[in-house]
């Protein structure tokens, strides 16, 4: 596969353009660092490494999705991709498309499953002069580094691997460059630098796990392929095992995490390697993502941190594994006594896995069977005593959806819900609200804090006050996340001002309907303007003992499902075993969203805004005369034909259609109505301004309908002038849909007075709903095109039949631009 100059440039250009000087010029721009290195032992040779912030890795617009990139000029000046790690890959649930619901539907097996060595990535390739260049993720480091970079350390392992087989680096060099590829290994040698899982002499190396060719989009060689390479040229092998089902890979993954090893060997998890489905098998992209055991690494992370910590002389944290950990600590200081050179070198990262081997020796037990003591003993995630005690603490801005999915966590699980809104007046409130959940931890596990907590003031004072009455209480973030604001806050708006200015009055504070838009709009922007994320390297945020990252632009289920999962996997015991089905948290999401608010108070806490004031102080406007309208100003008015039909009778039809469905079956209508995206009304559109110059005639006709029918009418009463032209009935075939839109395919029928009315779209239909506000109901068309066509490789469509010949009478009417007849 070689590579493309021309292609190769204009990424370059993209790239160049996108470095970040200060602030972002753009919004909705992303942003990359650019370092420049010298090669050394070259004529010259420069390789420039881009690096996009973690975050925008999560974007659908980035020029490449490399992790570890590397550009040069060959010595005629023509550019080209010199290193090119792999695209970013994500772990389990981290984001949508590696939730298994998506995994199955995206992706085709077999799967290909390669244990995760625990050390430091290594990139290496072929330059033009022969000299292999030889990267850590983003730095070519220097021989003249007083401490061993991570690329010098690699290099040496490299040369050293290739002496075993009798060759070169510049044999390599040649090799890779032949091949227009990069090898990827890691770096596992713990006399270099240590992780968590032990790398004894006999283990160390570099151990090869990809070969990527140098281009653009992600294309990578297989296992097999990679072994090959590794045998030819000496390098340690990271081992694989391929499953043809995802069931299997499921069934597996859950069985290794049950030790956090494979064939008798700790690991931190596997690095599953598959094709997205498309048409032709061959040029199939690949796609990767990676399965990470939590213990028993978390608890060994831990004990990491709290010798250092000992070693700082600062009381170590720790609310987890809190008897075994307390046991390792007393074992650690005895060694740090006996001698005072480990405490130097174990903040060097050296001497921590003899600490714990040491440990583990001096108890006889393995890390595994500590976690399987823990269960068994029903503390579930390590902690010396029953679970509870636990306040979940939103961190969000007003629309988050907070309160919908704390009151759906007490629907399902009976949970404490205090919610600051419906304390009374402004006199000590904070204090109030810490009281309240003290009084409720009295008699529930988990209580929740429903406040925006969204400075790390709030949060301080909340776990101040909540602690000086409950000392053990485990705080638990409920993280909506909003940084960097830079790239998150356009979205942000647009769903939580559609959810806020939707709901109306039902709020108690946020009153959509007695206030005007742009007065809640403005108290939106000050809280979002306010907003500190979560950060647990400072206090008060180091106090959280779980932080739950949040979507805001996700549904409420799709974030109540995070919650109740996180929940299940960190407190086990602390829920029902038997995990939560989607039907039972879909039906505690529709009850929290039909719940009535019944107290009520303005942010001001009584005192009048100004816009009330300066309505209480204007006299009653004189009603003017209204003016009549013409034909003309009435005809540049007009958007549209429909028949409209009754949206009680819609609603009630899809309800039967998906309230009982699988729950794969209903996700998009459930998203839909859950997120309030079902349209408010529903119509058929007959004919559109936009294509009236494609059908000319057909327009001509309606057009000529609605004159006939406001002929004589008033045309001062808008009433009169929104006429309808007549009756039609409509028939109901099929529900369409994939992940952006849902339709009707809908047949019209003559009224019963004979007369008939035609539409100008390709398949008749109605709109149900988009999934975004950034959607327009005009992509029912492609949607239903695709459909009929039976194109669903790059996009799933399912349908679903409306049985039961259903007829709705619907009313056949003009529309006009929005606004126009208010």
């Amino acid at each position: 596969m070689a590579q493309d100059p021309h292609q190769i440039a204009q990424l370059v250009q993209i790239l160049e353009a996108s470095k970040s000087k200060g602030k972002p010029r753009g919004k909705k721009s992303f942003s990359c660092k650019k370092t420049t290195f010298e090669v050394e032992g070259t004529h010259g040779i420069t390789v420039d490494s881009w690096r996009f912030q973690e975050w925008d890795y999560k974007r659908d617009d980035l020029p490449t999705y490399a992790r570890g990139l590397f550009t040069t000029h060959r010595s005629d000046g023509t550019p080209e991709i010199c290193i090119r790690g792999y695209d970013k890959f994500f772990n389990i649930n981290e984001v949508a498309s590696t939730q298994w619901r998506n995994i199955e539907q995206e992706t085709a097996g077999p799967y290909e499953l390669s244990v995760k060595e625990n050390g430091c990535i290594i990139f290496f390739s072929g330059l033009e002069d022969g000299t292999l260049l030889v990267c850590s993720k983003h730095s070519t480091g220097t021989r003249s580094d007083v401490n061993e970079s991570h690329a010098n350390a690699g290099e040496k392992w490299i040369k050293r691997h290739l002496e075993s087989v009798g060759r070169t680096t510049r044999d390599l060099a040649r090799r890779l460059r032949e091949m227009n590829a990069t090898a990827v290994g890691e770096l596992c040698d713990d006399r270099f630098e240590e992780h968590v899982l032990e790398y004894p002499p006999e283990a160390a190396g570099l151990y090869l796990h990809g070969i990527n060719f140098n281009l653009p989009e992600f294309a990578t060689l297989s296992g097999p392929e990679v072994h090959e390479f590794a045998d030819q040229w000496g390098f340690k092998k990271a081992q694989y095992v391929m499953i043809q089902t995802l069931d299997e890979v499921k069934q597996f993954l859950n069985k290794c995490a049950e030790t956090g090893s494979w064939e008798g060997r700790d690991t931190e998890g596997f690095v599953v390697r598959c094709k997205k489905r498309s048409k032709d098998r061959d040029r199939a992209p690949d796609w990767f993502f990676k399965f990470k055991f939590d213990e028993p690494y978390l608890m060994y992370r831990q004990w990491r941190e709290c010798t250092k910590a000992v070693i700082s002389g600062k009381p170590p944290k720790y609310k987890k594994h809190q008897k075994i950990t307390e046991a390792y600590l007393l074992y650690a200081r005895r060694q740090l006594a006996k001698d005072p050179s480990l405490a130097k070198a174990y903040q060097q990262n050296h001497g921590i896995i003899r600490m714990r081997d040491g440990f583990l020796a001096e108890i006889g037990k393995k890390g595994s069977d500590i976690i399987k003591q823990e269960e068994a003993e029903g503390h579930g995630a390590g902690h010396g005593a029953e679970v509870s005690n636990v306040v979940l603490i939103p961190i969000a801005t007003i629309g988050c959806g907070k309160t919908t999915v704390a009151t759906a966590l007490v629907k399902l699980f009976g949970f404490g819900h205090i919610q600051n809104d419906n304390i009374q007046g402004q006199r000590g409130r904070p204090a109030r609200f810490a009281l309240g959940i003290t009084n409720l931890m009295a008699t529930h596990k988990v209580v929740i804090a429903d406040r925006n907590n969204h400075q790390r003031r709030e949060r301080a004072q909340i776990m101040e006050d909540i602690n000086k009455v409950i000392p053990d209480a485990r705080f638990v973030a409920l993280h909506y996340v909003h940084e960097p604001k830079v790239q998150m806050l356009d979205e942000i708006r647009k769903v939580t001002r559609q959810r806020v200015l939707e709901r109306g009055d039902n709020h108690q504070t946020i009153r959509a309907e007695s206030k005007g838009p742009q007065e809640i709009i403005g108290i939106m922007e000050g809280f979002l303007d306010r907003f500190q994320g979560c950060d647990t390297n400072a206090e008060p945020d180091s106090n959280f003992e779980e932080v739950i990252d949040l979507d805001v632009s996700a549904s409420s289920l799709e974030n109540l499902e995070t919650v109740v999962t996180h929940l299940y996997n960190a407190y086990p015991g602390l829920l029902p075993e038997e995990m939560t089905s989607d039907e039972d948290m879909q039906a505690a999401i529709d009850f929290a969203l039909g719940e009535e608010v019944t107290t009520k108070h303005d942010l001001s806490f009584s005192k009048p805004t100004s816009s009330e004031k300066s309505q209480k102080q204007q006299k009653p406007a004189q009603s003017q005369p209204q003016k009549a309208l013409t034909i003309d100003q009435l005809m540049g008015k007009l958007e549209y034909f429909s028949i409209s039909v009754p949206a009680p009778k819609i609603n009630s039809i899809l309800g039967s259609l998906f309230d009982h469905a699988p729950a794969e079956e209903a996700r998009m209508y459930r998203t839909l109505k859950q997120s309030r995206r079902i349209q408010s009304e529903f119509h058929v559109t007959l004919i559109h301004r936009a294509s009236a110059t494609q059908n000319r005639k057909l327009w001509e006709t309606y057009t000529e309908e609605f004159q006939n029918a406001i002929n004589g009418k008033d045309l001062k009463d808008k009433s009169q002038v929104a006429a309808t032209l007549g009756q039609a009935r409509v028939k109901l075939e099929r529900v369409v849909w994939d992940d952006r839109i849902m339709a009707f395919v809908v047949r019209i029928y003559p009224s019963g007075n004979g007369a008939s009315w035609m539409s100008a779209n390709p398949i008749t239909h109605i709109t149900v709903g988009t999934a975004g506000a950034d959607i327009k109901p005009v992509e029912s068309n492609s949607l239903l095109a695709r459909w009929e066509a039976g194109d669903t490789i790059d996009r799933p469509i399912h349908d679903k039949e409306v049985s039961g010949g259903i007829v709705l009478d619907g009313i056949v009417k003009p529309e006009f631009q929005r606004g126009f007849l208010k």
